[in-house]
């Protein structure tokens, strides 16, 4: 049963919106990081592309499944890693961006977590009544 969003407490929702925002953010990011602000050729590269599994959990995150949260904090530990190591690698403008790349992984992890926790705690203050419709 999916809940409504009257029955959904206020700090569980502002999780989900953390998580939608930096999953955008994170998706943002690497579109204008690779294609425009400092892309590693001029003109844009096919690292552009490292968006796509991005795309993916989006849906799940707006439909509010569960089970896209907690692969969602799976993969994005590939897009920390990259920071990471761009940051630490790259000249000025592409070492900025991919300390923001580590800040929006961070953050979207964070979400996911704290998501996945509240929910499960939500879930059980519930009582069995309210979650079972005839």
């Amino acid at each position: 049963m999916q809940a409504t969003d009257t029955s959904i407490p206020s700090h569980v929702r502002l999780s989900r919106q953390l998580a939608v925002a930096s999953l955008l953010g994170l998706i943002v990011l690497g579109l204008a990081w690779e294609l425009w602000l400092a892309p590693l050729r001029p003109g844009g590269s096919w690292l552009a592309l490292k968006v796509l599994p991005l795309c993916l959990p989006l849906a799940g995150l707006l439909k509010n499944r569960m089970y896209t949260y907690r692969w969602l904090s799976l993969l994005l530990w590939f897009y920390f890693t990259e920071g990471v190591v761009r940051a630490t690698s790259e000249p000025a403008p592409g070492a900025w961006l991919a300390a923001l790349e580590v800040l929006l992984s961070l953050a979207l992890f964070a979400a996911c977590v704290l998501h996945i926790r509240l929910r499960q705690k939500a879930a059980k203050a519930q009582p069995l009544s309210e979650t079972v419709t005839p």
